[in-house]
């Protein structure tokens, strides 16, 4: 039937196109996010797999975790290394909860009794949380929650490198962090892949003056690590640059400032509030578990040791102590790269204050390499560094760095020595 004259035929040109379903975009957002970070979180996941493989080699072969208690870097398996010493305790609050207490201890030089207090809640919630809504138990939840953080880490890590170095710099520092010598925890029951992950972040944020996610992320950071306190800092000078420049107003800035802080000055306040002092807190880390910041004088002992050859300080371990000493004396090193490159001022003083924490604290001399993990702004200049060298050499280098990791960062920290 022909259509009347007066019957208007649309042109296909004239119509409207059909809005996005909500299914295509984001198929789209998916398809977008795997092209910009895919090859960062290729790279990454490999090298972290390479090194996972040969700690889990290593340690099958030598059998020694059978004869160990399941608290002490022991198990029934290999894997069950993964859930010990630090692991121990988090499987502890996510299942029991806290029981804040500060029980003297009047027979020896140990003053008094560890407790779980000394652990932050947020990545023991996260295992309860997960555990709860996917039944994979403690374990199960605690290993979920570092492997998916570890990789929101390496995205961040690519993400802020991308922007002051470019996008093979944001692969090869990706890459670093998942072969550096403390990496070994990443893929653990510890809480040192979500507390990087929040960080790197929280700084990129900050980058992209993205002042309300800042803070935001900082104060979940505060829940995680007492060391967030280098982050906090780190806003609060950047906040500071950029009300000065009236760039970004004073609402965001300052709002950024308020929140950072507040997650581990909370938790601490409460764990103090609990066992009935204000520096209660303060005196379970050093009384119970020797950490405590001390200007220095552990540090410079254990060095001092280690170049002549007198191991009589606390918590010895030849192997570690030795890797650890060969980063500390590279670090001077890698901070004069770093400022060369003029990177934000917030950044050199959230590494330095890392540091400073690091190295002016009494704790495990060995276990430095984990420590300053979230020192991530250090892969900075070894990733410009690199850039230049052939995508050939450097898949075969970071495959032989990534078998070490796995001998040094898995290995001898969780069997030789202690994470």
């Amino acid at each position: 039937m022909a259509a009347s004259a007066d019957t208007e035929v649309a042109d296909p040109s004239d119509l409207e196109p059909a809005k996005d379903s909500p299914q295509k975009s984001v198929r789209v957002w998916f398809r977008d996010a795997a092209r910009e970070y895919g090859p960062a979180l290729a790279a990454f996941g490999a090298a972290r797999l390479i090194a996972f493989s040969t700690f889990m080699f290593l340690l099958s072969h030598s059998g020694e975790y059978l004869k160990k208690d399941p608290r002490y870097g022991g198990g029934a398996h290999p894997w069950d290394v993964l859930a010990s010493w630090d692991g121990w305790w988090y499987q502890n609050v996510a299942t029991q909860g806290y029981h804040p207490k500060l029980v003297p201890i009047t027979s020896g030089w140990w003053k008094a009794e560890q407790n779980s207090v000394a652990f932050f809640p947020l990545y023991p919630g996260l295992m309860k949380l997960v555990s709860s809504v996917t039944g994979l138990g403690t374990y199960g939840a605690g290993i979920a929650v570092s492997v998916i953080t570890s990789f929101v880490a390496a995205a961040g890590v690519y993400a802020l490198t991308k922007v002051l170095a470019g996008r093979r710099a944001g692969v090869i520092a990706a890459t670093v962090w998942g072969v550096f010598p403390g990496s070994g925890v990443e893929w653990a029951l510890y809480s040192d892949s979500l507390f990087v992950a929040l960080a790197v972040w929280s700084c990129y944020f900050v980058l992209v003056r993205n002042w309300y996610a800042a803070g935001a992320v900082c104060f979940m950071a505060g829940l995680n690590r007492p060391t967030s306190a280098a982050l906090a800092a780190a806003i609060g000078v950047a906040a500071l640059i950029a009300l000065w420049k009236r760039r970004d107003g004073i609402l965001a800035p300052l709002t950024a400032v308020i929140i950072a802080p507040l997650g581990f000055i909370g938790y601490i306040s409460w764990a103090s509030w609990r066992m009935g002092s204000p520096t209660a807190y303060f005196t379970l880390q050093h009384d119970a578990w020797l950490h405590y910041f001390d200007k220095g004088h552990y540090t410079r002992s254990v060095i001092k040791g280690l170049l002549y050859g007198k191991n009589n300080y606390l918590f010895a371990f030849t192997t570690e102590d030795m890797v650890a000493l060969l980063l500390v004396f590279s670090l001077p090193v890698l901070i004069f790269l770093l400022i060369r490159m003029k990177v934000p001022v917030f950044l050199l003083v959230y590494t330095g204050i890392t540091i400073v924490l690091v190295l002016g604290s009494q704790q495990i001399f060995g276990n430095t390499s984990r420590y300053l993990l979230p020192c991530f702004p250090l892969f900075l200049p070894i990733a410009v560094g690199l850039k230049r060298v052939s995508r050939t050499t450097l898949i075969g280098m970071f495959a032989m760095i990534a078998a070490m990791s796995g001998w040094y960062a898995g290995f001898v920290l969780f069997e030789l020595g202690i994470p």
